[in-house]
C-alpha cells in the first residue's frame, strides 16, 4: 500500500455476548479492533458482560477516541480484577497448578456455589451490594455517553414482571442500565428503572441483533461470542449440566434472530424481496469455541488478572486472525456461513 495512501475504511456494528469474566476474550477482540485505523464503529449492543464492556467501549470512543477505549478497557478489567482480590473467592494452589481457569476446587467457590442454590439475593445480600456499580462509576461519566453521537449503543434487559426485552439506547443509558443488563438473578437484586424491574439481558437477547439492523447505516454486524454454541461432550455433573442450560437459554435468542436474518436473505436472493426496500444484513463472528468450551461455569467468576490475560490474549490473537482473513469481506459479504453456524 502506497505510504501517502489512507487506508479503506470500514464502518461495521458490533454485538457483544455476556457471559461472566468470559467477557475479557471480548476485551481481547476489541482491543485488536481499536488498533486497526480501517475499523470504524457505528453501533454497539451488548447483554451483560457485554454490556459492561459496550458501555465502556462507547464512552472511550466518546470521550477521547480509539486509543481512549482501549485505555477505558484496560481499567475496567484491572479494577475488577482489583475488586476480586479482596473477595474470598479466589482459584485454590490446585486450581492455579492445573491452570484450566476454573475454581472447582476452591472452598470459598464451593461455598458460594450452594448458597446461591438455597438463598437468594434478597436474602444473602440485603443491602443489594454491587461492586461493578462503584467500579462504572468511577470510569464512566454517563453524562457524556448519553449525549455521545460518535456511537449508537444498544444495552438489552429482561423485563422480569411483563417477560419482555428491553433495549436501552444511548440517550437512556446511565448506570442502572448497565447493570440492570448485568443482573444474574441468583446473584443479584432485579434493578428497578422508572418502576419496572429488569434481570439479566441474556435471557431475551445475548446480544440483541435487531437495533444494529433499524438504528445504524451499516450493514456488516460484527458478533463476538463467549458462548459456545457446540461443546465436546456430553456434560454428565450436576453442576455441567446446570452450565449447559444456561448456556442454551442464553443463545438461544440470538438463535433465533440468526435464523431471520437468513430467511429473509434468502428471500432477497430468491427475488421475494425487493432489496431497495430489504436491507442484506452481512454477518461476521469471532469466538473461541473450542477454548470456553473447555471452560467451566466457575470460570466465569474468576477475575484472576492471569487468566484475564490469558483470555484477553486470545481474544486479541482471535481478532488478529480475523482480520487478516475477512477484512475484504465487509461491506461485500458475510464472512461466516449463518445456516451452518447457528441452524
Amino acid at each position: 500500500m502506497n505510504a501517502k495512501q489512507p487506508p479503506a475504511i470500514r464502518r461495521i456494528n458490533i454485538a457483544l455476548q455476556g457471559g461472566g469474566t468470559h467477557g475479557a476474550f471480548t476485551w481481547g477482540v476489541l482491543d485488536r479492533l481499536l488498533e486497526d485505523r480501517r475499523i470504524e464503529i457505528d453501533g454497539i449492543s451488548g447483554t451483560s458482560a457485554g454490556a459492561i464492556n459496550a458501555a465502556v467501549l462507547a464512552y472511550g470512543l466518546a470521550s477521547d477516541g480509539a486509543e481512549g477505549a482501549r485505555r477505558a478497557l484496560e481499567t475496567l478489567w484491572r479494577k475488577v480484577s482489583e475488586w476480586a482480590r479482596l473477595s474470598p473467592m479466589q482459584p485454590s494452589w490446585l486450581d492455579r497448578m492445573m491452570g484450566s481457569g476454573h475454581m472447582e476446587l476452591s472452598p470459598a467457590w464451593l461455598m458460594f456455589d450452594h448458597l446461591t442454590r438455597f438463598l437468594s439475593p434478597y436474602q444473602f445480600n440485603p443491602c443489594n451490594l454491587n461492586p461493578l456499580h462503584d467500579i462504572l462509576a468511577e470510569i464512566i461519566d454517563f453524562d457524556v455517553l448519553q449525549h455521545s453521537r460518535s456511537v449508537k449503543l444498544f444495552l438489552c434487559a429482561t423485563n422480569v414482571l411483563r417477560g419482555r426485552i428491553r433495549v436501552f439506547s444511548t440517550a437512556e443509558i446511565g448506570i442502572q442500565a448497565v447493570l440492570a443488563s448485568a443482573c444474574l438473578p441468583s446473584l443479584f437484586q432485579a434493578v428497578e428503572i422508572d418502576g419496572e424491574y429488569y434481570w439479566d439481558g441474556g435471557f431475551m437477547g445475548n446480544p440483541p441483533i435487531y437495533p444494529l439492523i433499524y438504528e445504524t447505516d451499516s450493514r456488516d454486524v460484527l458478533i463476538i461470542r463467549i458462548n459456545p454454541i457446540h461443546i465436546p461432550r456430553v456434560p454428565t455433573t450436576a453442576r455441567e449440566i446446570l452450565d449447559r442450560i444456561n448456556t442454551l437459554s442464553f443463545n438461544s435468542s440470538l438463535m433465533r434472530e440468526m435464523r431471520a436474518i437468513d430467511f429473509i436473505t434468502r428471500l432477497i436472493d430468491d427475488g421475494a424481496l425487493d432489496p431497495a426496500r430489504y436491507r442484506r444484513i452481512l454477518i461476521h463472528s469471532i469466538d473461541a469455541e473450542t477454548e470456553m468450551g473447555r471452560l467451566g461455569a466457575s470460570s466465569k467468576f474468576n477475575a484472576d488478572w492471569d487468566f484475564l490475560r490469558e483470555i484477553f490474549a486470545l481474544g486479541r490473537e482471535r481478532a488478529d486472525t480475523w482480520l487478516i482473513a475477512n477484512f475484504e469481506a465487509l461491506g461485500r459479504h458475510s464472512s461466516i456461513d449463518v445456516a451452518e453456524t447457528f441452524l
